[in-house]
């Protein structure tokens, strides 16, 4: 693994001001950049663990806080209790917002000199939906999407289902679900297939006997054998994709 070295930052965005864990290789060269998408539960634990192990792989990687607006510097655990705050917060949040917020982290990593110009990103839950969110922006190339409830049903803040935006994906998609998971139904992933295919995205969706939040060794639905396949699969990506 590469060293790395980690900061909390803050990314501009007009008037807002995003706080946001970064993670980069200690070496002076110059790396892809990641962004990663948080779940209900904030930049918690788990996602600045994993934030750190994608930026030991060989990236700039940085997981700006989705919640801001609603709760700055919400990071909590997997308590019913937390579960239901998180909620609150993401049922807040909009579209429009959430992309905004990311073409300023793009802009932020544009700006630092050990970061070239090949961008991807990963999310879990909340922050999978977010994920093919942003996959829609030109600059995505690569874009892994853990679990993301709702892509095919809705989209955040009202309108049209963030399915709907597939046509405007560019890059790569990788998209992981449960086959046990309650709350993303094996229709709605089939969906996400469809329209994948139908726009001829470059995509490969991969499925394991797991439930929600099968990646996150915090939670009681972790699943090792699921979390180690996909993480192969998304480093094959981002490594394919990103580094050539």
């Amino acid at each position: 693994m590469i060293p790395i070295q980690t900061d909390t930052v803050t990314i501009a965005n007009g008037d807002l001001q995003i706080e946001a864990y970064l993670a980069q290789p200690q070496a002076q060269e110059i790396w892809p950049g990641i962004i990663v998408f948080q779940e209900v539960f904030g930049v918690n634990a788990h996602i600045r663990t994993v934030t750190e192990r994608i930026a030991q792989l060989g990236y700039v990687a940085i997981a700006p806080a989705l919640y801001q607006r609603q709760a700055p510097g919400f990071a909590v655990g997997y308590t019913s209790a937390d579960l239901d705050q998180g909620r609150t917060y993401k049922n807040q949040t909009t579209a429009a917002e959430l992309l905004s917020d990311i073409r300023a982290t793009l802009a932020y990593l544009k700006q630092k000199s050990n970061v070239k110009a090949a961008f991807g990103t990963i999310g879990f839950c909340f922050g999978g939906h977010v994920a093919y969110l942003a996959a829609t922006l030109p600059e995505i190339q690569a874009t892994a999407s853990l679990y993301g409830a709702g892509i095919a049903t809705m989209t955040p803040g009202g309108g049209a289902a963030t399915l709907s935006l597939t046509p405007q994906i560019q890059g790569v998609v990788y998209a992981f679900f449960g086959t046990q998971d309650t709350l993303i139904p094996l229709t709605e992933v089939e969906q996400v297939r469809t329209a994948l295919s139908t726009h001829q995205i470059h995509h490969q969706i991969f499925t394991y006997p797991a439930d929600h939040g099968f990646f996150c060794d915090q939670r009681a639905s972790y699943q090792p054998e699921a979390a180690a396949q996909a993480w192969q699969q998304i480093q094959h990506l981002f490594r394919q994709t990103l580094v050539g």
